[in-house]
């Protein structure tokens, strides 16, 4: 799907459709009044007649009153006086719920009309491209070409006006950018576990690298990894038919000496629990357990797409939790890279495990920061819903900095504290750590045991399970938290 920006007025470009503002009390806005002098109060008279009274987030379809000319689509902005960013996202959703299911391949928007008080239109711009993205976005890889509604939608065009242009191409550059990078994460993670694990999590690495001259693919195989010492990334894998893989790719697009900012992703491409076996109810999901892996590599493709000033490296380990007669037992005691004995408790704490080895094995970037996104615990969901990630660290700044990163993007985060009191529920008998810490708040000692590996950098930890994908009727990977991270590293590329 393309996205562009006019000066043009609503009416001059060629367009199955066009999308104007009406407020409550069937007032237009500015550009819609302008369409409907155009149309001889085609817009008023429908209006007038009773069919819409402009409530937030409703919408009308006018159809075209001659052949190949447009039709209009009505957006409702809500009161007037109370128009503001919620309102207008809600309106934002509605249209392009709307303009997903019609046939029009070409569509206008009168920018204009949906910009809400306190938002410039940067804003508005990346509100409306997430939006009919999230609307647009099919998984029909596995369909028969009879059970696919194909999306007619190709073209979205923006109208704005002569002042705001640059910063609204700016913004459309940068929201289908991020759209692409979500999409890609949303494929990956849609993928069904028999053709994504592993190695082949590796290929997909690998080809991203192809399409992209700054990115470099590394990746080190299951006895590489056993000469590195990496042995609780082999334990999570060793029940399974798929040997683990470690996964690194490198962009390049600051001074060969600054510090990268270094993201690692979670990829248990299924997981079972391993002995520690998961109830079988909604088990499928476990496919989405490599969404943190996903997110990485989505990420990569957006930040190689906009050519940002900044040197990125993402780093995967992937594993599929299997439980068979080689698997890890509860009671077994593992060597982690960084030298530290780990007694694992529960094999389906695993996400932890390979995640510890990946945070030592980054220290060799001598990294900037470091972020971790991994699908880690069920605690999170009962803390936060479905509405938020959680997120802590070791460092106020760079927290802070993602926090402020997800309000921009509406992929939000809440803090959770990291105290050291928390520690005392990993103390183990027999080793260094226990990998779990029992039930009471789980998603913080889940961080507390990264945070042990993590104190050669500045860290922080997004636990995404609550947010990386939807259950029930609408089931699918959501391409969260690509939009939170990369307004973090625009963010860090404008400094």
């Amino acid at each position: 799907m393309q996205f562009s920006v006019t000066t043009d007025p609503i009416d001059k470009p060629r367009a199955g459709l066009r999308v104007v503002g009406v407020f409550q009390k069937r007032k237009l806005g500015t550009t819609a009044t302008a369409l409907d002098a155009a149309l001889e109060g085609g817009i008023g008279n429908v209006l007038k007649a009773g069919e819409m009274d402009g409530e937030a987030g409703s919408t009308l379809l006018i159809p075209a009153s001659a052949k190949g000319a447009a039709g209009t689509v009505l957006a409702g902005l809500g009161k007037p006086k109370e128009f503001a960013a919620g309102s207008a996202r809600k309106a934002c959703t509605a249209v392009a719920k709307l303009l997903a299911e019609r046939p029009a391949a070409t569509v206008a928007i009168a920018a204009g009309d949906l910009l809400p008080t306190g938002q410039d239109i940067g804003w508005l711009i990346r509100t409306l491209v997430a939006g009919i993205g999230d609307a647009a976005y099919r998984f029909n890889d596995y369909k028969g070409k009879e059970e696919v509604k194909p999306i007619r939608l190709q073209r979205v065009i923006f109208c704005v006006a002569e002042d705001q242009a640059v910063d609204a191409e700016k913004a459309c550059i940068e929201a289908a950018a991020i759209l692409a990078g979500s999409n890609h994460t949303r494929d990956l993670g849609n993928t069904p576990p028999n053709d994504l694990y592993p190695e082949t999590l590796a290929e997909a690495a690998r080809a991203l690298a192809k399409e992209h001259k700054k990115l470099e693919a590394t990746v080190l195989d299951e006895q590489e990894l056993e000469k590195l010492g990496a042995n609780a990334i082999l334990a999570v894998g060793r029940g399974s038919e798929r040997p683990p893989r470690l996964i690194a790719l490198e962009y390049g697009g600051g001074p060969k000496d600054a510090a990268p900012i270094v993201l690692v992703g979670k990829g248990i491409t299924f997981d079972t629990g391993g002995i520690s076996l998961k109830p079988g109810e909604a088990m499928d999901e476990m496919k989405y357990d490599m969404c943190g892996a996903a997110t990485v590599l989505g990420v990569m493709k957006a930040v190689s797409q906009l050519k940002l000033p900044l040197n990125v490296v993402g780093v995967i380990t992937s594993a599929e939790n299997m439980p068979d007669g080689r698997a890890t037992r509860p009671g077994d005691i593992v060597k982690t890279l960084s030298g530290r004995t780990v007694e694992i408790l529960n094999t389906d704490a695993e996400g932890r495990l390979v995640l510890c080895d990946a945070l030592t094995w980054v220290e060799r970037f001598k990294p900037k920061a470091v972020i971790d996104i991994a699908t880690l615990t069920g605690a999170c969901i009962i803390a936060l819903g479905h509405q938020a990630s959680a997120v802590l660290g070791n460092d106020e700044d760079l927290v802070a900095a993602l926090k402020q990163a997800g309000e921009s993007s509406h992929d939000r985060t809440w803090e959770l504290p990291l105290w050291d009191e928390y520690q005392e529920q990993l103390k183990s008998n027999f080793a260094d750590m226990a990998n779990i810490g029992g039930r009471p708040a789980g998603t913080i000692t889940a961080a507390c045991f990264l945070a042990r590996f993590a104190e050669k950098y500045p860290w922080a930890h997004l636990d995404i399970a609550g947010v990386a994908w939807k259950s029930g009727k609408e089931k699918g990977a959501t391409g969260r938290p690509v939009p939170l991270l990369m307004h973090y590293l625009l963010d860090q590329a404008a400094q």
